[in-house]
């Protein structure tokens, strides 16, 4: 029998018991804490700042002559766990089921699962149940609806192993407790004499999909929601929405909503990260109206969003804004200090890994540039900024005098979004540089359609190149091209 506080314990680091679990030991919590048959509020995690309530605890009353007969039963359906939803999105990864009938795999399964759980529970923004509830799931036929009302989770990932011969295939879903819709699955095979490079493999994809796939997934609820109902999360979901519209309207609407998340929960860091960026944007693009003033600003939210992630281990706020810092103002630095650091707290975030291929191609570090890019590319292949990471691989080549791979890059990321005018640079340079004088002037035609007020002169301040050779062949690809002086 547990202890009282060993049980609230328990729930209050979010570890939610079981409903099994909790029936068992109710009994002696009833006497510490003096029941009298109402609703118990018992369960409270930390969120941020604050507290917040995801669940309750009631009892149930048993009339005569109804109910289960047995005393086991009696009590579990006396005291039932009905956590709420917490106010961020939450999963729980189940078991996964060894398909192949050779028992000794159970071990890389549940390794496999121990793993993604983990890496899963370094995304400050996600609310992850732990192994040791997860677990009490496995070798069990369950019910997605179910286990989501029991665990109080809106998302699950199920998956299953199988072995034949010497070669192992993975399979893994994402499933919506509420409705019990799988929403996104994928598989991965090797072979069984490395298994282990395989199993690093495989939770670093299924992190990555699951990461960005639960983003879109929650910016299209949050864009859903009545607007008297929003907290500071669904404004932040909602600025990202906005954001990825990738105008200059919605690049304002944007950093008005990043604002609003800000307001109602200052020390949020994420947020601030993302108002920086849309900054970035704005600078990229030609969108800046009053350039000293908005830089200011963007970098005072920039250093907010590091100091903030620093503080509060955000890996998001700490690749936005030191990314932020680098590009408007050129601090290399202290920019990919803060992206290495959002690296080392969360080596799966797809978004850490193409801003750092753009810092370390700035730097002139261009193959580690190409390296990151294509990691990141590998963690979210579906990824709406797939194209920028495209772009920058392109970027990357570019500087290092590979102009036809640079070519091949910039074309991919130009046709996924025509309206990308780094893409339109890289592959104007480009063209030029291999001597395609036409190609090159109908890229600088579509770039000077976008920022017209580009120009040699101020070549400088838009991308912070540092190697002066880098930058010379940039400006020569561009002025061949035809951008004026």
């Amino acid at each position: 029998m547990i202890s009282k506080d060993d049980l609230l314990g328990a729930v209050w680091r979010g570890r939610i018991v079981s409903e099994s679990t909790l029936a068992t030991h109710i009994n002696a919590v009833r006497k510490a804490v003096g029941d009298s048959g109402e609703e118990q509020r018992l369960v409270r995690t930390v969120a941020r700042k604050g507290f917040r309530f995801v669940g309750v605890v009631t009892e149930a009353r048993l009339t005569a002559g109804s109910g289960p007969s047995t005393t086991a039963e009696a009590d579990e359906a006396q005291f039932r766990t009905t956590p709420l939803l917490p106010d961020k999105p939450s999963i729980a990864v189940l078991p996964f089921q060894n398909l192949s009938g050779d028992p000794e795999q159970e071990y890389f399964a549940d390794g496999m699962v121990e793993d993604i759980i983990t890496a899963l529970s370094r995304l400050r923004w996600l609310f992850v149940i732990a192994r040791n509830s997860s677990f009490t799931y496995k070798g069990r036929a369950v019910d997605a609806k179910q286990v989501g009302r029991e665990l109080g989770v809106r998302y699950l990932v199920e998956g299953g192993v199988r072995r034949s011969g010497n070669r192992v295939r993975i399979t893994t879903q994402l499933v919506d407790s509420t409705t019990g819709m799988h929403l996104w699955a994928d598989r991965c095979d090797g072979t069984i004499e490395d298994i282990f490079d395989l199993q690093d493999k495989v939770a670093f994809s299924v992190v990555g999909a699951i990461a960005r796939r639960l983003e879109q997934i929650e910016i299209e609820r949050a864009k859903r929601k009545p607007t008297e109902s929003l907290d500071a999360y669904d404004y932040y979901l909602r600025g990202m929405a906005a954001f990825n519209r990738r105008t200059n309207e919605a690049n304002s609407e944007a950093l008005c909503l990043f604002r609003k998340a800000i307001e109602i929960d200052p020390g949020f860091a994420t947020p601030y990260g993302m108002a920086a960026w849309c900054y970035v944007w704005r600078k990229i693009n030609g969108w800046l109206a009053d350039r000293g003033q908005e830089i200011n600003e963007a970098v005072r939210l920039a250093r907010h969003a590091i100091d903030l992630g620093k503080d509060n281990d955000d890996a998001a706020a700490l690749a936005r804004g030191g990314h932020a810092v680098a590009f408007l103002v050129g601090d290399l630095t202290s920019g990919i200090a803060s992206v290495d650091r959002a690296l080392a707290l969360n080596p799966n975030l797809a978004t850490a890994w193409y801003l750092s291929g753009w810092l370390r191609a700035y730097e002139g570090q261009t193959e580690l540039a190409i390296e990151h890019f294509a990691h990141a590319m590998r963690l979210s292949p579906l990824d709406p900024t797939y194209y920028q990471m495209q772009c920058g691989t392109g970027f990357a080549h570019l500087l290092a005098g590979r102009f036809d791979e640079a070519l091949s890059w910039a074309d991919k990321a130009f046709q996924d979004e025509p309206s990308y005018i780094s893409a339109a640079a890289v592959a104007a340079a480009s063209q030029a540089l291999v001597g395609r004088k036409k190609e090159a002037r109908a890229a600088m035609h579509r770039l000077r359609q976008i920022d017209p007020t580009l120009r040699i002169a101020n070549l400088r301040e838009w991308f912070p190149i540092q190697r002066p050779e880098h930058f010379a062949k940039w400006a020569h690809g561009l002025q061949t091209a035809g951008l004026p002086e």
